[in-house]
């Protein structure tokens, strides 16, 4: 059976590569004791399936992956009540787990659900007029061409309809851009975001706050925040807890 976890990322563990990360779960879920399955094969490796993966340098508050555990049944959930503690205990400073549930099997993988994502970015050398003079020119954009380079081709898209809701946070230090940006049918990474529009922002600590998947009209979050709450088509057995979304975030939630 298998289970998600919703965990964050923050701190100087921030500068961890998703590869890095990856090592730094297999041995954390070795350490914990958990009853993950392996796969088959010469050289068997815990089966841990993880999200879209976070760009080096890029801190988060909402990553999800999903676990392979040998139980069902009522040992199930009592692995997954006690997985966060368990696990956070083992990780290493600025990776916590929040959040543990179990899922139905057949359940989507994330790398195939996850429909958008809610960044933050904090704007250090930009002030607060030129930021949202930015954030309307976006707005207003019929069309935002977003050229890439791959294989020494380049290739020019249009990605208007995958720069979602735009908003600027009031701060007394700093401008805080919040935008939702598009993962399919390829994702719009947040460096290339920026500089849609010339001149481009620069930002400093960017954030991830939220991975959204829309299913029939309604959109949720991989493991739902809201006590009680049962994803669309019934693949969360288990509510969350609210804390998986830190109360300072709450403002900017859907």
């Amino acid at each position: 059976m298998r289970v998600r976890l919703r965990w964050s990322k923050q701190g100087k563990i921030r500068f961890c590569g998703h590869r890095d990360a990856a090592r730094i779960w297999e041995r954390a879920v070795r350490r914990a004791g958990l009853p993950v399955a392996y796969s088959q094969g010469f050289s068997p490796r815990p089966r841990i399936s993880f999200g879209l993966a976070l760009a080096t340098g890029q801190e988060s508050v909402a990553e999800y992956l999903d676990v392979d555990l040998r139980a069902s049944g009522e040992e199930l959930y009592d692995w997954a009540a006690g997985m966060p503690e368990r696990l956070s205990a083992v990780l290493p400073d600025g990776m916590t787990v929040h959040d543990a549930c179990p899922l139905r099997p057949g359940a989507v993988s994330l790398q195939e659900a996850v429909t958008s994502c809610t960044w933050e970015f904090a704007l250090t050398k930009t002030d607060t007029a030129l930021a949202a003079a930015w954030v309307e020119q976006v707005r207003s954009a019929d069309s935002l061409p977003l050229q890439r380079e791959r294989k020494g081709r380049t290739t020019t898209s249009d990605v208007r309809s995958a720069v979602g809701d735009l908003h600027i946070l009031d701060a007394s230090d700093r401008s805080v851009l919040v935008a939702e940006l598009g993962t399919k049918p390829r994702a719009v990474r947040p460096a290339e975001f920026l500089h849609l529009i010339a001149p481009p922002l620069a930002a400093g600590c960017v954030r991830r706050l939220h991975q959204w998947i829309t299913r029939d009209g309604e959109r949720y979050e991989p493991l739902a925040p809201e006590a009680g709450a049962l994803a669309p088509g019934g693949d969360v057995l288990a509510a969350a807890s609210i804390d998986a979304v830190p109360a300072a975030q709450q403002e900017v939630c859907a």
